[in-house]
């Protein structure tokens, strides 16, 4: 059986189980918390030396890590990886954007702000940049979705999978949605597709 580590109240591992979900795909859920300092405990290093979660083993005992390299190794073959190369371009390009553009920022304030052991770290500064740059990536996913109904097509994909995760839940950081029309329709499109199950479910 798929083996997934993960932490059930993070947008990352959320990813891979929302798409196992919509694919019908079986696996086990093991909660590996960084909260407790469980991800850096020696027998999890030993399975991912970054002692971080996501990670995904497989029936063999290979392992894959990084939550949007899972997906994309999930969705090989199916509907939420573009046949069209342009569109699978797309694809790739928004979850460079969601790792690189939007998780530092919409996710880590979420984090500061409701994490206990990230309060230290929640400084005017941080909470101020990480605003900002949080609302900035809200503004270009809201340009781009007044025109289009998802991120890779007409159909959804990985790259909405990953840029819904911590998405739908920015307003715990702070993000007003209401501001981002667009952005909060896509959010109701991808919910409608079939298969979807909220954050904490574990499969």
């Amino acid at each position: 059986m798929t083996i997934l580590y993960g932490m059930i109240d993070s947008g990352n591992c959320y990813k891979p189980r929302l798409l196992m979900a919509k694919l019908g795909m079986a696996f086990t859920n093991v909660e590996v918390s960084s909260h407790t300092g469980e991800t850096r405990k020696p027998d999890y290093v030993a399975k991912n030396p970054n002692a971080m979660v996501p990670l995904l083993e497989l029936d063999d005992g290979r392992r894959l890590a990084e939550s949007n390299a899972i997906l994309l190794y999930l969705s090989e073959g199916t509907r939420f990886l573009p046949a069209d190369r342009y569109e699978r371009g797309l694809a790739y390009q928004w979850l460079f954007f969601e790792q690189y553009s939007h998780e530092p920022y919409i996710a880590v304030r979420r984090a500061l702000l409701t994490f206990p052991e990230r309060a230290k770290d929640a400084t005017p500064e941080r909470l101020a940049v990480t605003l900002e740059r949080g609302n900035k990536a809200l503004g270009v996913m809201n340009k781009y979705l007044e025109g289009n109904a998802f991120f890779a097509g007409a159909a959804p994909s990985v790259a909405d999978i990953a840029l819904y995760a911590y998405t739908h839940t920015a307003e715990m950081g702070g993000f007003q949605l209401d501001a981002y029309p667009a952005v909060a329709a896509w959010l109701k499109r991808v919910e409608a597709d079939p298969g979807h199950v909220p954050m904490e479910w574990v499969g």
